[in-house]
């Protein structure tokens, strides 16, 4: 046992080795969690789970055999009073008693449904709620790569964020190194080398709260993913790149598996409808029995007809009819119910379609906005870099003061920050557009 336990911990730690020695792409972190991910493994254990409900519906309608057996005692046998012109004394009344101290019987019962009405519609209910749980795991699937995409990226944000101050803090100290030099030359003064100094130092301190932010986006993923917390991670450089999808493709509205769900359900209310309209249909079942009777004033089970215990075997066969007749109107007001769970999940199918129509619409402009948006960030930093070179060379002719400076440096780092704030947005609309279309799939190719 020890030796299979260290085996699977080996194959395990290599597979997971295997995956950490490389970038993990999105595709690769959407396989991950599906595979490792409770919420998946649970909606696979439910379409087993179906399977099961199918096999306990069809009981219903496959023969039953129960065995049955008692010894009893009678200490007192019950007296019944008789007329005693039975015993030739007319006129009076004699008490007789029935029966021996000691009986013992063993029974078989087999019974089969011969028809029954809400049986057959639960077996076919049955199907439908194993087809549901079907739906239902790729309901879950399709909300975890959602979930895992959307912290994968927020990882790469955070990513960009640090990279991002780091460049800031290369810049700020290459400034604080030209300040420096004209402070020494006597061309600065010092109140402009302390203040780039603590802008510095800011810059910095940001660059520790970054940290803290990506480790615990980091966190964030591989709990979505369902990796163990401490494992390390590395995330493809290309990932965060805005891609063109296709904004003209078809929307598979019809197609989405939450309107699948839906449908499915409407499926089960209808059977529910049927099963209970089926409480007025008459119910007919085979019923057989055979047994052994054992009867004496002796223990039953140890003697025979030598100490005064008889056996004697029984059988029967018969068939039970039920028809209802009246239920205090108690069906009646239950299909009343089941009619208006039907309409109301119509209604509900008909304004979630409308609602992914709009998503489709939605996301449809978030990913145009954000596109242009991107266009926009991309040159804000670009006239960022030239406006802060420009300032850095005349601040060192003695053309611009500290302030300006670092006001160059500031609109610099914010550039950058809002062109990574806009990548992430545009990823975000990816992600939408493609459930909207439902078309989530494709993230985990």
């Amino acid at each position: 046992m020890k030796k299979i336990t260290i085996l699977l911990l080996f194959t395990s730690s290599t597979i997971f080795a295997q995956i950490v020695q490389q970038e993990l792409t999105l595709s690769q972190a959407i396989n991950y969690a599906l595979e490792h991910k409770a919420s998946v493994q649970n909606a696979r254990w439910d379409i087993k789970k179906g399977d099961a409900e199918i096999g306990e519906v069809r009981a219903s309608a496959l023969p039953n055999i129960a065995i049955d057996g008692n010894t009893s005692y009678n200490p007192l046998l019950q007296e019944t009073v008789l007329p005693g012109e039975i015993v030739g004394i007319p006129g009076e009344d004699i008490r007789v008693a029935f029966g021996l101290k000691w009986s013992s019987m063993v029974n078989a019962q087999l019974t089969q449904t011969l028809f029954n009405q809400q049986v057959f519609t639960g077996l076919k209910a049955a199907k439908s709620t194993k087809e549901f749980y079907i739906l239902n795991a790729e309901l879950t699937e399709e909300d975890v790569i959602e979930k895992v995409a959307t912290a994968y990226y927020q990882v790469f944000e955070a990513k960009e964020m640090l990279n991002n101050v780091e460049t800031n803090i290369e810049l700020a100290e290459q400034a604080l190194s030209v300040i420096e030099g004209l402070y020494e030359s006597g061309l600065a003064k010092k109140i402009d080398m302390n203040r780039s100094t603590v802008a510095l130092n800011n810059i910095k301190a940001n660059r520790q709260q970054l940290i803290n932010s990506l480790s615990l986006s980091e966190n964030v993923l591989k709990f979505m993913i369902g990796m163990d917390i401490n494992a390390s991670i590395d995330l493809a450089e290309t990932s965060f790149e805005p891609t063109l999808l296709p904004q003209n493709e078809t929307p598979l509205i019809e197609q989405r598996t939450e309107l699948k769900v839906l449908d499915k359900q409407l499926e089960l209310l209808e059977w529910q409808y049927k099963a209970t309209k089926a409480e007025y249909y008459p119910t007919a079942s085979l019923v057989a029995n055979y047994g052994w009777l054992g009867q004496g004033n002796n223990f039953t089970l140890t003697n025979g007809e030598s100490n005064g215990v008889y056996w004697s075997d029984l059988a029967s066969i018969g068939v039970n009819i039920r028809i209802p007749v009246f239920s205090g109107f108690g069906t009646k007001n239950r299909v009343q119910q089941n009619k208006i769970d039907i309409e109301k999940a119509k209604l509900n199918r008909e304004d979630t379609r409308l609602a992914f129509e709009l998503d489709h619409q939605n996301a449809l402009s978030e990913l145009e906005n954000n596109l242009i948006t991107i266009q926009n960030q991309n040159e804000n930093v670009q006239l960022a870099n030239t406006v802060f070179s420009d300032v850095q060379n005349n601040y060192s002719l003695g053309l611009a003061t500290v302030n300006e400076l670092l006001d160059a440096e500031r609109e610099l780092a914010n550039a950058k920050n809002n062109l990574t704030k806009a990548q992430l947005n545009y990823k975000r609309a990816e992600v939408a557009l493609l459930k909207a279309q439902g078309r989530l799939n494709i993230l985990s190719e």
